[in-house]
């Protein structure tokens, strides 16, 4: 899609999990949708908003990561939220794959018909401005930056 890395291009593993991800959470009824795979989340875990710590112990972690899934524990939504972003692959710096960007308008564009896919038949939410942008989805603020308490308001207000 575009100029982002396809982290699940050349692994197996990463494909696996997000098969086994996305079977598990088929029936969920919310579809968080972020911006795109960060470097230290879902380039290297395959799953959208996941560290490869939360997953296996080891590796890096990801603040981002680490608040979403916490506030989803603590409201009782895990298993029904599919977590996802506009764009699935990641966007980065050429030549700097260990940073983020914003992805591009063709990025956004490419990645719409899995996005369509993915989100038909639940209720969408946009976490941050780009996805909801996109989406034309009930937004809520993303964690990052110390916006996990009103990423925590702004979800427990949009499922209800």
């Amino acid at each position: 899609m575009g100029e982002t890395f396809n982290q699940y291009a050349g692994s197996r593993l990463r494909r696996e999990r997000l098969r086994c991800y996305l079977e598990e959470r088929w029936t969920a009824r919310y579809v968080l949708v972020g911006e795109a795979a960060g470097y230290r989340g879902a380039r290297i875990s395959g799953i959208p908003f996941t560290s490869e710590r939360q997953l296996t112990g080891a590796g890096p972690a990801e603040a981002t990561a680490t608040i979403v899934h916490r506030v989803l524990a603590e409201l009782g939504l895990e298993q029904e939220v599919l977590l996802w972003n506009v764009v699935p692959t990641h966007p980065h710096e050429p030549g700097r794959p260990s940073t983020n960007r914003r992805p591009t308008r063709e990025e956004i564009t490419a990645s719409l018909p899995v996005l369509d896919s993915i989100a038909r038949g639940r209720r969408q939410i946009a976490v941050g401005r780009l996805a909801e942008a996109v989406l034309a989805a009930p937004y809520v603020r993303h964690p990052s930056h110390g916006g996990a308490n009103a990423f925590r308001a702004g979800l427990a207000a949009a499922v209800g």
